[in-house]
């Protein structure tokens, strides 16, 4: 399968000398050869030590030549975040083939298209996952799916026209098959390895294609940014189908030859109690999560004392959170920015002084470089906000069997993020919203992120999200959703307003109106989908 990417000739040779020039299976066998008997991953139901996984791999990869899958072939794994899918991908990895991550909450019409649009020759589910049959969700497709070769179950419930996971993990194809031809197959740094389908929260998913380098030079950040070393401890809820969960989640610990801790269903009290158990070091999660664990009644039950890093990303972290876990927690909290596109792009330093921690959220690491600008693709001074654009190394190769669509998102070689974004002096930016999030009343522009961040500092304010709602006066006005903290009394309007009154907020920047919103709409990885709201208060207006 010839695929049609960004690689040409001069975007080869430019990168070049900053890619790793190595696959994910290279730092695998070093972390092998490094450290055999250490624990390499760990979820809830098993452990293996790089030794174990190195032969499960291994084992595994020569099962998938056994049934034909080859170099360049779509393996898609809708799974959550278990061992399996390490050893799984590791496997896919060793034989040239391409893993496709799909988020275990997809359902009939999202795996419909997306296992169609890639073309995949194995599908790996589970037989239920939180109350969902996957087994008959996939028997439904399977009409429509006629280059599918075959489908792994992972669990006990496995009908004839299917297969137990088992029958990979457990054969002794080393036994039927010499190991030593998987080391004949090349694997060159620059063929695509994933292909993982945006986050939707412009509702329209696009399959991102990553090769070896892009996804290893994103991982190798990390371990300078982070101070990491092999004795490092990392903790991983998101989902490994989400560009955090499977570049950092499942591939960075190898890279540094530590340990990774795994959850498949987010819990702030277990994450808390695995600090102690596993002494994690760091993690990495959506907002949310940072939230949840501040906020947990168990946050003082058990002994953190090993956690030095909480990484925060996909969307602001409120100012009075961090001030909040100052006075509960000694770990570091720090900030990033980055997209399935182009991996985390930058993220705040252990030493920033406190305001860079609060206020920005980081700065580009080396290699990657972002710039603010206007409408006319102009760079913007210093602290003005503006559209902002990326490139480097990390990112992508474009979007799978959309060429045209993946050139109409660069301008001069830059990625036009979908982003706003101030810039300091010191190159640190702050993400002020997405260009859909622009809220203009009137011709006056409204600053979405510093009015949610205002509402934050409520004390019966759980989440604030400010949309845009139509006006047919003034084109837009703006629609405050709000989540209340449990067992507080909802706000109205009048409360509101007296609120963002005493906080000194000009009135031409006050929310028109008000929904209080049990549960907000996300993506997998946490972040919230304001198409979504925008959506809900569009419907809303118009019944009325």
């Amino acid at each position: 399968m010839k695929l049609e990417t960004l690689l040409t000739s001069d975007y080869l040779k430019a990168y070049e000398s900053v890619w790793p020039q190595k696959t994910i299976i290279d730092y695998l066998k070093n972390a092998i050869e490094r450290n055999p008997n250490k624990p390499a991953i760990i979820d809830r139901n098993s452990r293996y030590t790089y030794e174990e996984l190195g032969k499960m791999v291994d084992r595994v990869a020569l099962g998938l030549l056994k049934l034909g899958i080859k170099k360049n072939d779509v393996v898609s794994l809708q799974l959550p975040n278990w061992n399996e899918f390490i050893i799984l991908h590791y496997a896919i990895t060793r034989i040239g083939a391409i893993t496709n991550p799909l988020i275990p909450i997809y359902r009939e019409r999202e795996i419909a298209h997306m296992v169609g649009m890639v073309e995949s020759k194995v599908l790996i589910i589970p037989d239920r996952f939180r109350n969902f049959n996957y087994i008959e969700m996939v028997e439904s497709l399977l009409p429509n799916w006629p280059f599918l070769e075959h489908v792994f179950v992972i669990g006990d419930d496995v009908p004839q026209n299917m297969q137990s996971i088992q029958y990979l993990f457990d054969t002794p194809w080393e036994t039927k098959k010499d190991p030593s031809i998987l080391d004949e197959i090349i694997l060159d740094p620059n063929d695509v390895t994933e292909i993982i389908f945006t986050s939707g929260t412009t509702g329209k998913p696009k399959g991102v294609m990553h090769t070896h380098n892009t996804l290893c030079v994103s991982s190798d950040y990390w371990i300078e940014r982070l101070n990491l070393t092999d004795q490092d401890v990392m903790f991983m809820a998101s989902t490994f189908a989400h560009q955090t969960g499977f570049g950092y989640g499942v591939r960075l610990p190898t890279h540094y030859a530590g340990t990774a801790v795994y959850q498949d269903v987010w819990n702030p009290s277990e994450f808390l109690q695995l600090v102690e158990k596993e002494k994690i070091t760091f993690t990495a999660g959506a907002t949310p999560f940072l939230q949840d664990t501040i906020q947990s009644p168990d946050i003082q039950k058990y002994n953190l004392d090993s956690l030095r890093a909480f990484v925060a990303l996909g969307a602001p972290i409120p100012r009075t959170l961090v001030r909040e876990a100052k006075n509960l927690v000694n770990f570091s909290i720090l900030s990033g920015w980055g997209q399935t596109e182009d991996g985390l792009v930058t993220l705040t330093k252990l030493d920033d002084q406190e305001d860079k921690l609060i206020n920005t959220d980081g700065l580009a690491f080396p290699g990657m470089e972002v710039k603010v600008v206007d409408s006319n693709f102009d760079e913007l001074p210093p602290n003005e906000e503006g559209n902002l654009l990326c490139k480097g190394p990390a990112l992508f190769i474009g979007y799978y069997k959309q060429m045209e669509q993946t050139q109409s998102e660069f301008y001069n070689g830059w990625f036009i993020t979908g982003d706003r974004a101030i810039m300091d002096e010191d190159g640190y930016i702050r993400i002020s919203g997405r260009n859909k999030d622009i809220i203009i009343r009137g011709g006056e522009n409204i600053p979405v992120a510093y009015i949610e961040n205002i509402l934050y500092e409520h004390p019966d304010v759980l989440g604030a999200q400010i949309v845009a709602m139509p006006d047919p006066r003034l084109q837009e006005k703006a629609c405050a959703f709000i989540g209340m903290k449990q067992n507080t009394a909802p706000l109205t309007m009048e409360t509101l307003q007296a609120f963002l009154l005493s906080k000194g907020v000009a009135k031409q920047y006050w929310p028109e109106r008000l929904e209080i919103i049990e549960n907000f709409p996300r993506t997998p990885s946490g972040k919230i989908q304001k198409f979504k709201l925008r959506e809900m208060i569009s419907e809303t207006i118009n019944r009325t």
